[in-house]
């Protein structure tokens, strides 16, 4: 499509999308890591903490307020390189879709956004897995005895060392299949998205704002089971792993952290951070592609 057919169609170019997921990306990091912080270390404890106010609190007794921000280098590179990547394609995948599936739609319909949104969290996961364990083994750093990695530079150069790319790809499939509620995600944005322009008088923004809080709040409802999952296998021995298989790390939650309890583990600070951190950051990315209108 040439740059008069994308003016003519209204629609912004393709890198877009990419470019505005910058900012969405930075956005969501300054937001959201302290809760961030919080919902790893219960996730992957014994019995440290009695929950998340408890984890709060000696967090910033024992490490202060750079505890709760301990890991946040890898998520700030790695927000801002995968919100650029999953909102970037999630809007090459909207026209994707537009164009070869509902070419005569005057607009994507809701399934349309469901198939965009599993396509983008796919694809975000090649860049999302090593990222998010590099993040984890530093979050539950709580002292020096528990302290392996100096840094996530230190961190990255010791799980290569060990066994290449292989090792730093090994949450690659948690990852895909906690990202395939981004169906719930997108479909879910679309539709209180439109229930907000026809039913109230908010301007865009603010539009943005609450569907994007309101559709990540669903999407952690139904995912946060497979996140558990994901960050026990993430935090896994390199050198002597447990987990043989995915069903061998949801198997140990279920029998060792209390049965259906043990997969909500850090969900009430999982669940304060997906409002504000996600609301913001949606909205930067809406009024970021605005401008190419």
């Amino acid at each position: 499509m040439s740059t008069e057919e994308v003016k003519k169609d209204n629609l912004p170019p393709r890198y877009a999308g990419f470019l505005a997921g910058v900012f969405s990306g930075v956005m969501k990091n300054a937001v959201g890591h302290p809760f961030d912080s919080v919902k790893v270390r219960l996730q992957t404890s014994d019995g440290r903490f009695k929950g998340p106010l408890d984890c709060t609190l000696k967090t910033l007794r024992n490490e202060g307020v750079k505890g709760l921000y301990k890991g946040f280098t890898p998520p700030l590179v790695g927000w801002v390189l995968m919100d650029s990547v999953m909102l970037g394609s999630l809007h090459v995948y909207k026209r994707f879709v537009k164009e070869n599936m509902y070419p005569d739609e005057k607009k994507l319909p809701l399934l349309g956004h469901c198939i965009a949104g599993l396509g983008s969290g796919l694809t975000v996961s090649f860049v999302a897995a090593p990222i998010e364990q590099l993040k984890a083994r530093l979050q539950i750093q709580y002292d020096a005895k528990s302290k392996i990695y100096t840094g996530p530079i230190d961190c990255f150069m010791k799980l290569v060392k060990h066994d290449g790319l292989r090792t730093l790809y090994k949450g690659l499939i948690p990852t895909m299949i906690f990202r395939t509620n981004f169906i719930v995600w997108w479909g879910s944005y679309e539709i209180i998205t439109n229930w907000f322009k026809e039913n109230t008088k908010m301007n865009n923004a603010a539009i943005n704002f609450w569907a994007g809080g309101l559709s990540a709040t669903c999407f952690w409802i139904t995912a946060y089971p497979a996140d558990v999952v994901k960050n026990v296998i993430m935090i896994d021995n390199v050198e002597n792993p447990r987990f043989k298989k995915y069903s061998d790390a949801v198997k140990y939650v279920y029998n060792e952290r209390g049965g259906l309890r043990g997969f909500t583990r850090g969900f009430v600070p999982s669940i304060l951070r997906s409002f504000p951190a996600n609301a913001a950051a949606l909205a930067c990315f809406e009024a970021v592609m605005r401008l190419f209108n």
